[in-house]
């Protein structure tokens, strides 16, 4: 059974593109991740079709750092599932770098093993590899993020931030090339926050293969991203580098704000 909040790259689906139109069909190779006109609906038990997704397009560069934004039902979650193979879009072309990890936001049920060492280690038993190897990896994973003097801890003594950690050494103990984080920090405090964030940012250092796309509501955490993508009702808004995305999103605020004052 696959743990229901930290879905490794191991367990996903060997999705390795998919083309239910054809729009090119070709990503360029500096791209780990690349969606062109993504469409995503439901149908509720009554047989109305629900759209979640309407002619999404994004791409992120290979070894970068980019955050997904945007209110509260735009599809940010339900995009992300879909680069994590965990949902299938209705339509459009999808690439994203195998193998990929995804990350769930809660810290308590991030964990699969009683000790950082077993759950760090937990992905591994698929691999076909010595000890040696795994004990390598392991270490090698906890110190991108910071937590290998942790690595016989038992994990219930973690904090949130540390836990989130631990995650995401075992999607790095993995050889994972795309990270994919759904709102790490929403129940964290602000030292577990910045801990994390610079796990990740720590961990694309180490390895220069590794991409992340992290889904977030907090604007002050683009300040640690090579770029950023702002979402509204299903599609992409605006894509680039993070200061004018910060710069767009504080401006449709403000907008907001005077329209509801007026």
């Amino acid at each position: 059974m696959i743990p229901t909040a930290v879905i490794r790259s191991s367990a996903l689906p060997l999705i390795h593109s998919y083309s239910a139109t054809n729009n090119g069909g070709s990503t360029p190779a500096n791209l780990a991740i690349d969606c062109r006109n993504l469409s995503f609906s439901i149908t509720t038990r009554h047989g109305k079709v629900l759209p979640i997704l309407n002619d999404c397009s994004l791409s992120i560069p290979s070894g970068q750092f980019w955050m997904l934004l945007g209110p509260n039902g735009c599809g940010k979650s339900t995009l992300l599932k879909i680069l994590a193979g965990l949902l299938n879009p209705n339509g459009g072309f999808l690439h994203v770098e195998k193998p990929r990890s995804f990350v769930f936001q809660n810290p308590d049920h991030q964990v699969v093993m009683p000790t950082v060492e077993a759950d760090v280690a937990f992905g591994l038993g698929r691999c076909n590899i010595n000890r040696d190897e795994v004990t390598s990896r392991v270490a090698k994973a906890l110190d991108a993020v910071g937590m290998y003097e942790y690595v016989q801890r038992p994990v219930q003594t973690l904090s949130g931030g540390q836990k989130q950690r631990v995650a995401i050494a075992g999607a790095l103990a993995e050889a994972c090339k795309v990270l994919l984080l759904d709102e790490l920090t929403t129940f964290l405090d602000e030292n577990d926050q910045l801990g994390v964030i610079e796990a990740v940012k720590s961990s694309l250092a180490t390895s220069q293969e590794t991409t992340a796309l992290w889904v977030t509501h907090r604007l002050e955490e683009l300040e640690y991203a090579d770029g950023a993508v702002y979402m509204e009702d299903g599609r992409v808004v605006l894509h680039g580098d993070a200061s004018s995305v910060l710069d767009f999103v504080e401006a449709r605020q403000a907008s907001y704000n005077n329209q509801n004052n007026s």
